[in-house]
């Protein structure tokens, strides 16, 4: 049977260049289909952090996209009078990047947009609208308009990704329904570009106001935005032009000199998923299968994760090395981080819209030394994985990404030592020498490859060796009591010697 790509991407947004990013990385084909003709301008997320910066690692595109990105210093609440709520400092992470930076997301897009077009065999077709689709055993065939011609066409792709957005038109076509609530309160986002400092800029600031909470960001590049709740009576037709926009800055004590307005759009925040993220050969990627509140900077972010986190399964199954059932689990990873992520931007939002008392809020803090939810490492609820994932457990949990030296004296950062594919990590030991014969198999058969990690001063034994330079890798493997990993494409850990370390379980 004859295939116009391996997998058609419906809309290309983030989580449409994101999934061409990744397939292309792998050497899948894509085809892109987006009726916009032109990026869209508006900059509706604000922030990345080091979980999204290692994806873009893994294509090789972190370097282009923080040159168009600040680092994100520390979060703070205040109330309009100066007293200072809640404070979140943004510590080191261990995944190899900042914790956090802050965007201009059509700066960050055409990045990506950029990367995409590395890869021939990723065809992209903007101004081309999808009318509708169809699906079969074998594949999906993709009906199309170019909105100015009218020229229709048909593609036929193995896989389809619908990430055409919150109001997906091809959810829809699969009579998959939205579940949840759309809050009633209008929020107005003004974005300008800063024409001189004012104290404390790089801090994101929430103003915490039960009558006008306003969110107050840098953006990445010389970009501001602030987002600002319409009072009851406000529609969009008061804000229509700039002179009606000014005041809401001003209130804020922000004036003509510190910068100037370049645009303002209208949103509703929403709480709503899908009741399924997938039907046969079509799955819901980013806004189309979630959507979540601003306050956790996660939407956009989550859009990006379900890409990667599709793609190397997809790349797996069409390789025929795990069967196609991989890619059920899909949803069953992806769902529940959604979900978390979720209810912390709803339990961030009840400190900005002052739900909670003053009390409440201190209640919320975690203790001395603990991170709150919002910098949680990486961690899976479920899914591929062998053992459940608790918190004492490395299983499910995502690798720390230290410097690391190969046996042969090259310093690098973990991941790009590691490959592309399944790696099997041993602490001052080789996995062949824990591995039984079936479970060595089982990992052969998916190309894994076997890595003993060092410390800095014992002496190698091959060339299939790490050195842990800093210790760090050794001292997060000990701390789970892990003494061999396995870990996946995407740097979870898939099984360690603590629950058996042969090859996590599929039905088919």
């Amino acid at each position: 049977m004859t295939y116009d790509a391996d997998v058609a991407i419906i809309g290309y947004g983030p989580a449409g260049v994101a999934a061409a990013n990744a397939l292309g990385s792998y050497g899948l084909s894509a085809i892109a289909f987006e009726r916009d003709k032109d990026l869209y301008q508006r900059a509706r997320a604000v922030t990345v952090n080091d979980w999204t910066m290692r994806l873009f690692q893994s294509v090789g595109l972190d370097a282009t996209v923080k040159e168009v990105m600040d680092p994100t210093y520390a979060l703070r609440w205040v109330t309009y009078d100066g007293q200072e709520i809640l404070r979140l400092g943004f510590p080191p992470g261990e995944l190899g990047h900042a914790t956090g930076y802050s965007i201009y997301q059509p700066l960050m897009e055409q990045r990506l947009r950029d990367g995409a077009a590395r890869f021939d065999q990723v065809r992209v077709h903007l101004g081309v609208a999808v009318t509708g689709l169809e699906q079969d055993a074998d594949g999906v065939t993709v009906h199309t308009r170019d909105v100015e011609t009218g020229v229709e066409g048909s593609y036929r792709a193995r896989y389809a990704l619908a990430c055409d957005g919150g109001s997906s038109k091809t959810r829809a076509a699969l009579g998959i329904k939205m579940l949840g609530d759309t809050l009633g309160v209008r929020w107005i986002i003004i974005d300008a570009k800063v024409k001189r400092w004012w104290p404390n800029r790089h801090i994101l600031t929430f103003w915490s106001d039960k009558e006008r909470p306003v969110v107050d960001i840098a953006l990445g590049v010389g970009n501001h935005r602030w987002e600002i709740p319409l009072a009851p009576g406000e529609t969009d037709a008061d804000f229509a032009t700039p002179e009606q926009v000014w005041p809401l800055l001003e209130s804020l004590g922000v004036s003509h000199d510190d910068v100037d307005i370049h645009q303002w759009a209208f949103y509703n925040h929403h709480i709503r998923m899908a009741e399924r993220w997938r039907d046969g050969r079509v799955f819901l990627v980013g806004d189309a299968g979630h959507l979540m509140p601003p306050w956790a900077g996660a939407g956009m972010q989550s859009a990006i994760r379900d890409a990667f986190d599709l793609s190397w399964k997809i790349r797996e199954v069409l390789a025929g090395r795990l069967p196609e059932t991989l890619l059920d689990t899909y949803e069953a990873e992806r769902r529940p981080n959604v979900a978390f992520y979720t209810e912390v931007a709803v339990g961030l939002g009840k400190i900005i819209k002052q739900e909670l008392t003053l009390e409440e809020v201190a209640a919320t803090a975690p203790p001395p030394g603990e991170l709150p939810p919002l910098l949680w490492p990486p961690f899976l609820a479920g899914g591929w994985l062998r053992g459940a994932p608790t918190p004492d457990s490395v299983v499910g949990k995502m690798l720390p990404q230290p410097t690391v030296v190969t046996s042969r004296g090259t310093m690098a950062r973990l991941d790009d030592a590691l490959g592309t594919g399944f790696v099997l990590l041993g602490d001052g030991v080789s996995p062949l020498d824990v591995l039984t014969a079936d479970e060595k198999a089982g990992w052969d058969a998916l190309g894994a490859s076997y890595l003993t990690v060092r410390a800095p001063d014992t002496h190698g034994e091959g060339h299939d060796e790490l050195v842990d330079i800093d210790g760090n890798l050794t001292a997060w493997l000990r701390r789970f009591g892990a003494r061999v990993v396995a870990v996946r494409p995407d740097r979870f850990v898939a099984a360690s010697d603590q629950h058996g370390l042969a090859v996590p379980e599929l039905a088919g």
